[in-house]
């Protein structure tokens, strides 16, 4: 669950402000020993409270004596320099509060100009309004310049898309495409031996005759050297 926003006023009721200030003064020692414990600094704290007899400090009252010891060596124009009370608190935040009134009102009154620029455009005539004063009329011509400043720059930008050469598409080379697988059939230079049929005395003459090892009879067809060729 998100947690209210406190609204920065006094309590009126005397036993909320009580509680609240038990509370926060709690907390406040409690941060004040972080900010020296995670900084490494020197700090010390004192809280008056109007039904305390005495004030409570943090971290003891010898801790307190030393760090305003200190603090009172250093110069008084720098011991002033980041210091702040509720009336300097209270200055600053009235100098916000006017700051960010006047930035709404100048942006309502931009607005403004610009919805009375769009009703001329609508209706082609320019009837400005008895009430619009001096001050009306130079944000209504800073509206107009800068509308025209966008528009030139927008066709400018348009001009630029236009003229630019498209970027060819990359295309993606072909693959190299493998060649055909070629066959070749080995010379046969004598009788296949898958060849089952083939006759083992034609084929030892054969090899025979290669290697030199055989005579030049020549075989008749069916391998008998003795008849009549």
């Amino acid at each position: 669950m998100t947690r209210r926003k406190t609204k920065l006023t006094f309590i009126a009721n005397d036993t909320e402000r009580k509680t609240s200030y038990k509370k926060r003064k709690k907390s406040l020692l409690k941060k004040t020993e972080e900010l020296s414990t995670l900084c490494g600094i020197e700090a010390c704290a004192i809280v008056y409270g109007p039904d305390d007899p005495q004030p409570e400090t943090w971290p003891s009252e010898a801790g307190v004596k030393n760090v305003l010891g200190k603090f009172s060596t250093i110069p008084e124009w720098e011991q002033g320099k980041k210091m702040a009370n509720q009336e300097s608190f209270i200055a600053e935040s009235i100098q916000k509060g006017r700051d960010k009134v006047k930035k709404i009102g100048k942006d309502n009154k931009e607005k403004e100009m610009t919805m009375f620029m769009y009703q001329c455009f609508n209706t082609g005539t320019v009837h400005p309004d008895n009430n619009m004063a001096i001050a009306d009329l130079n944000v209504l011509s800073s509206v107009i310049e800068q509308k025209l400043r966008d528009i030139s720059r927008r066709m400018e930008t348009l001009n630029v898309n236009e003229t630019t050469p498209q970027q060819p598409e990359m295309q993606t080379p072909a693959l190299p495409v493998a060649p055909e697988e070629t066959t070749t059939t080995p010379l046969n230079y004598g009788p296949d031996e898958s060849d089952v049929n083939a006759d083992p005395l034609e084929s030892q003459w054969f090899m025979d005759l290669l290697n030199g090892n055989g005579d030049e009879t020549p075989m008749t067809p069916f391998g008998d050297v003795n008849l009549p060729l």
